[in-house]
């Protein structure tokens, strides 16, 4: 068996790995990042409406996501169109809010099935917005976008990729004795390497590594912002995933996905407690000063997304739309929003909130 980068790797070896997969240093790794993930998921457990998580992370997450992809939008914009159902955005930031929603969806498949290659193309067609399938016709090929020269050739033929993927799903449910984190590392480097579509790969293969981990009960929900490690650490990235095919470098692989499990998880449970700080401020803070309109629900709104409307206030059932109004302009007044016009509505802007997602520093 031989790899050529120009040529179809229709021999990409199917799982498991012939190579021992649970090395000390992996194993020692994967303590870390398996406590990293517990916390996480206590933290998240501590805010009571989860929305407030589901609406935040998961969104940083998209826009992380893309970036590593070169679809490039802001945090702000993201999340001013998060719940925009028109075409005002711009195309970057409308392809980033379709990760969301495949997230999203995703997530809520998982009550019907387990992650699988039906989960995948699911994804696939929500993130790129088209009906595709399993590729079907030969010429993928991924280029070094410096040089432009080839650098991997996936494998060919949909009935080929298809076995793959059987082979794919079957190892990352059945391979118990593995332990899951190590899997998910494997999993998405074979993902990768069978490249199974046309376009939308990279993302559709982070995803997956996300419901994987509520799929397997080390996240109740799909709160970790990995993909800021990978735009941290890009090139290592995409050589440790070559290297793997190239010279079946399986340990230095599977330990930076553990790193970055770790890292993020750490990063992740930091911004969570600074968002349930920040939260708990502002309740505190319209209780004491504005104790006519205040309810938890009202301050639990405004962090769903730092971009608030009137009809958010209504849908929650904290108030109809003519007391929503004054609400929010009440909020606006005490400095805690600020009002913007957005074509015949008002925005009411949550400033704090979209500092806070929108600093990427560590945590």
């Amino acid at each position: 068996m031989s790899f050529r980068a120009d040529s179809p790797y229709n021999d990409l070896p199917l799982l498991p790995p012939c190579e021992d997969v649970e090395t000390k240093a992996v194993l020692k790794a994967c303590i870390a990042a398996r406590a990293a993930l517990s916390e996480l998921r206590v933290s998240g457990q501590l805010i009571p409406n989860q929305a407030v998580l589901i609406n935040s992370i998961p969104l940083l997450e998209a826009q992380a996501s893309s970036e590593i992809e070169n679809i490039v939008t802001t945090t702000d914009r993201l999340f001013r169109f998060a719940n925009e159902a028109g075409d005002q955005a711009d195309p970057a930031t409308k392809e980033a809010l379709r990760y969301r929603t495949a997230l999203n969806d995703g997530f809520e498949s998982l009550k019907q099935r387990p992650v699988s290659t039906s989960t995948a193309v699911a994804v696939c067609r929500t993130i790129k917005g088209v009906e595709l399938d399993i590729r079907a016709t030969p010429g993928t090929a991924l280029m070094n976008e410096a040089t432009g020269t080839v650098v991997y050739t996936p494998p060919d033929g949909q009935a080929l990729l298809r076995e793959k993927l059987a082979n794919w799903e079957r190892y990352i449910h059945e391979a118990e004795d593995i332990d899951p984190l190590i899997r998910l590392a494997v999993m998405h480097y074979q993902f990768e390497a069978i490249h199974p579509f046309i376009d939308g790969n990279g993302r559709t293969g982070r995803v997956l590594n996300l419901l994987y981990l509520v799929d397997k009960g080390l996240l109740d929900i799909p709160v970790l912002y990995l993909s800021r490690y990978i735009i941290g650490n890009k090139r290592a990235y995409y050589d440790r995933l070559l290297a793997v095919t190239t010279d079946g470098a399986w340990q230095d692989w599977i330990l930076y996905m553990l790193e970055a499990i770790r890292e993020t998880a750490d990063w992740s449970t930091a911004r969570i407690r600074a968002i349930r700080d920040l939260l708990d401020q502002t309740a505190g803070q319209i209780r004491r000063d504005l104790p006519k309109i205040y309810s938890r629900e009202l301050a639990e709104v405004i962090f769903v997304n730092p971009y608030c409307r009137i009809g958010d206030l209504v849908s929650a059932g904290i108030a109809k739309r003519q007391a929503a109004s004054v609400y929010l302009k009440t909020l606006t007044e005490r400095g805690l929003l600020q009002e913007m016009k957005a074509g015949r509505e008002n925005l009411y802007i949550n400033p704090t909130l979209l500092s806070l997602l929108s600093d990427r520093s560590p945590a």
